[in-house]
């Protein structure tokens, strides 16, 4: 549990509390004047809501078909490439499906061996751009068992590419 607290103008005061109220479990909002002149302070005690009951893949299950992590680097270097050239790429989400999911094989690797490096950001940055690709479009992903525009999925973004890439590879 945790504590937020907002300084908003006064008009914004129920988007605010509506916005926090969808993103958390949140109990009763504590509205003050604030010291700033004509702003409002806001207090909402918080919790992250409870995840689904059903698991995200894991690393093993989602990348048990996977090709190597050279391929798929391979892969999306010419995809950037070709699309440097001026190439139709066609599916610009199997784009970003392969590179949140090469970038988080990756990130396992390094967090395996103890290596610090930008992997993990790089992968956690490519899963937030595959779900809101995926959020944007309501058609192209599985979405089982969770969707891309879900709070699990905004919670847990590397996992929401491993649920999509598996359901992908599977189809391949």
């Amino acid at each position: 549990m945790f504590e937020i607290r907002v300084i908003c103008d006064p008009s914004d005061v129920t988007a605010v509390s509506a916005a926090l109220e969808q993103a958390f479990n949140t109990g009763a909002v504590r509205q003050m004047k604030s010291r700033t002149p004509g702003k409002e302070r806001l207090y909402i005690t918080a919790d992250h809501r409870a995840e689904s009951t059903t698991p995200w893949p894991t690393p093993e299950e989602a990348y048990a078909k996977a090709p190597s992590v050279i391929s798929e680097i391979g892969w999306t270097a010419r995809h950037v490439r070709d699309a440097l050239k001026g190439a139709d790429l066609g599916d610009t989400r199997v784009f970003w499906l392969r590179k949140a999911a090469v970038l988080d094989r990756i990130a396992l690797d390094d967090a395996r061996h103890g290596a610090e490096g930008d992997a993990l950001v790089a992968a956690i940055e490519a899963a937030h751009r595959f779900r809101v690709c995926d959020a944007s479009a309501s058609d192209t992903y599985n979405g089982t068992p969770h969707d891309a525009g879900s709070d699990a999925a905004f919670m847990n973004p590397r996992g929401y590419p491993r649920q999509e890439y598996a359901a992908w590879i599977h189809q391949q």
